[in-house]
């Protein structure tokens, strides 16, 4: 199995970021997709998740900034990250979750976000 992220960067505040996430070599259903984050210091919470039947969880934190999309048929999934804020700097992984969607199986090697002010 295989989890792959890019799109991370550098980018000012109130700027744009796309992360892309493509899983492959999973050979059973994938119930759920989604982006969690890590600050120094801090644990890994959920920033997106976007199930198989088409419904999202959004941290409170992202609501009406972060987008997340899916192309079922690729299991791939999207965030698209818009007014960022140096808060979200963080480093980015890609979850992919064959069972519970509160438990991920899979995840990615991460990518970095850091936004500046």
């Amino acid at each position: 199995v295989q989890v792959v992220e890019s799109g991370g960067g550098l980018v000012q505040a109130g700027g744009t970021l796309r992360l892309s996430c493509a899983a492959s070599g999973i050979l059973f259903r994938v119930n759920a997709m989604g982006w969690y984050c890590q600050a120094p210091g801090k644990q890994r919470e959920l920033v997106a998740q976007l199930t198989s039947d088409g419904r999202t969880n959004y941290a409170d934190s992202v609501k009406g900034r972060f987008t997340i999309s899916r192309d079922n048929a690729k299991n791939t999934v999207y965030l698209q990250m818009t007014s960022l804020k140096p808060e979200d700097t963080a480093v980015y992984y890609c979850a992919v979750n064959i069972g519970s969607i509160s438990s991920p199986d899979y995840w990615g090697q991460g990518t970095q976000v850091t936004v500046s002010s």
